[in-house]
């Protein structure tokens, strides 16, 4: 497992300690505004915001909270303007990150994903400098519990998705960015219905990282989406389960 799936993995390992429901809330309340902002307060007429409150809703974010967000975007309440920012980095060990944010204050948010960066062992590329190096992807992830992955790979390339991977007891669907919707969409009809849906920078190939190496990347990754307005970080690299169990 590498990349996208893998810093997963690492963050359902630590959630158990993690006590942070309120800045998920945030995260999830923020691209919800913005996604009402980008298409309208009509979730059935606005896949990116029907796949935000379904995700908000998947980490039981209070529903009066989802309500105000989308209020906020569509400017029936007051609300604060963010812009979409993407940051290509490096981390320790030459893995290459893609850093996604949601901000009212760019130059802030640049300078905190520099200083993260600094202390952590990487530092801030140019535009282009790592994008080469992943794909733009959908991502459906499906909890495995119940189904055999026979039955569930035959309903998601029904569906019309690009890839299909069981993996640590989830099913992990890839679709072209402009498909993720509608494939969600009919994974739900056939009674899969997701744990999350997003788009992600897939990696075109992995760098391995192990030792002092893998737990600097592990902590780097920690503080940069710990970050408010980062949404999102996808990463390029590959670490054996020891590794891991040891972060």
């Amino acid at each position: 497992m590498a990349g996208h799936s893998k810093w997963k993995q690492i963050k359902h390992y630590k959630a158990a300690a993690d006590a942070k429901r309120g800045a998920i809330f945030t995260k999830l309340l923020r691209e919800i505004t913005v996604a009402a902002k980008a298409g309208g307060g009509d979730p059935d007429g606005n896949p990116r915001l029907r796949t935000a409150i379904e995700n908000a809703k998947a980490q039981s974010c209070p529903k009066e909270n989802i309500e105000r967000a989308i209020k906020k975007g569509t400017g029936e309440l007051e609300g604060v303007d963010y812009s979409e920012v993407l940051y290509e980095a490096y981390g320790p060990g030459g893995v290459a990150l893609m850093i996604q944010a949601l901000t009212d204050n760019p130059t802030r948010t640049v300078a905190e994903v520099r200083a993260k960066l600094s202390r952590g062992g990487g530092n801030l590329g140019s535009v282009n400098s790592v994008a080469f190096m992943f794909d733009r992807k959908g991502q459906i992830f499906i909890d495995a519990a119940g189904r055999t992955e026979d039955a569930v790979m035959e309903q998601v390339l029904d569906a019309g998705a690009e890839d299909f991977v069981a993996e640590d007891g989830q099913f992990t669907v890839t679709t072209a960015p402009s498909d993720l919707h509608a494939v969600k969409s009919a994974l739900e009809r056939a009674g899969l219905v997701a744990s999350e849906a997003s788009l992600a920078w897939i990696p075109k190939s992995t760098v391995k990282v192990e030792g002092a190496n893998a737990q600097q990347l592990i902590k780097l990754l920690e503080t940069i989406e710990d970050l408010d307005d980062v949404q999102k970080v996808d990463a390029n690299f590959d670490m054996d389960e020891s590794e891991l169990a040891a972060g």
